[in-house]
């Protein structure tokens, strides 16, 4: 058994776990490679990076026992009673391996927690969130023109389209989590939001001015595509400040009718309900 990665942010006055090295990605990109042999379904780590964020910002702290299987098995959650250490799931290999995945999974989970609850007010301030994302096409562009492989319209992934593609399997798989606030501000708040993240999933179909993977490498994504991203971070604060700032759900409470004063009495009695419980 191995102990349950906690699905709530860090307590105050916490230390952060460092942030994840290079190393420490290369070594998610080797256990997601490994569990792929096994389950071909298995997403690259950007589409998880998104996924992460989503459960960070999401209204109800949702246990590892149920989002691990929804992005890494068949979707069936487990039933675990609060506390109880999580057993080793049928994707991961062995304990050891599980324990690894858990252990760096936990720190950038820390990561972007901090990052969000962090107040910043410029993109290039370096406490602001960054995605885990890559810019694919411009690092295939960065290849030797002999080695380079011809890139089609909707190949390769555009710049974050993977990580909002995460983003939003969450949010979709967990609907009531992300049912509108009453309120109109709140939900309109929400939208504006999401729909951020929306435009992200899209293909950039703009002229490519710019590479994010060199900075002398050959354009690969448009302006509005940066333009995008950085709205999709703001939005991200957003959503974690509309869901602190609301709480978790409140589920109403409905009372079952009462019998009429005619009809026979709730408890068995064979007496009429006014006779009896109703007098």
């Amino acid at each position: 058994m191995t102990e349950s990665t906690p699905a709530s942010p860090l307590q105050p006055g916490a230390e952060p776990a460092p942030a994840l090295s290079p190393d420490d990605l290369e070594a998610l990109d080797d256990i997601l490679d490994e569990l792929r042999v096994r389950l071909d379904e298995t997403p690259q780590w950007e589409f998880c990076d998104g996924f992460l964020t989503a459960l960070v910002c999401s209204r109800r702290a949702i246990p590892p026992g149920e989002y691990l299987p929804m992005l890494l098995g068949d979707g069936e959650s487990l039933d675990l009673p609060e506390g109880e250490a999580l057993p080793l799931l049928p994707m991961f290999a062995d304990l050891d391996q599980q324990a690894r995945f858990l252990a760096l999974w936990q720190r950038r989970w820390d990561e972007v927690t901090l990052a969000l609850d962090t107040p910043v007010e410029a993109l290039d301030d370096p406490r602001t969130l960054e995605p885990e994302v890559m810019d694919v096409r411009g690092a295939l562009l960065a290849l030797p023109e002999a080695e380079r492989p011809s890139i089609e319209d909707g190949e390769v992934p555009s710049f974050a389209q993977v990580w909002a593609l995460g983003f939003m399997f969450a949010v979709e798989n967990w609907p009531e989590d992300w049912a509108p606030p009453r309120e109109r501000e709140h939900a309109q708040w929400l939208d504006d939001a999401l729909d951020s993240i929306v435009a992200l999933t899209e293909d950039d179909t703009g002229k490519p001015t710019v590479n994010m993977y060199a900075e002398d490498g050959l354009p690969s994504l448009s302006e509005t595509r940066v333009e995008l991203f950085g709205e999709a971070i703001w939005a991200v604060y957003d959503l974690r400040q509309l869901w602190k700032s609301l709480g978790p759900r409140v589920e109403t409470v409905r009372k079952a009718p009462e019998p009429g004063r005619n009809d026979p009495c709730w408890c068995g009695s064979g007496k009429k309900f006014k006779k009896c419980h109703g007098a």
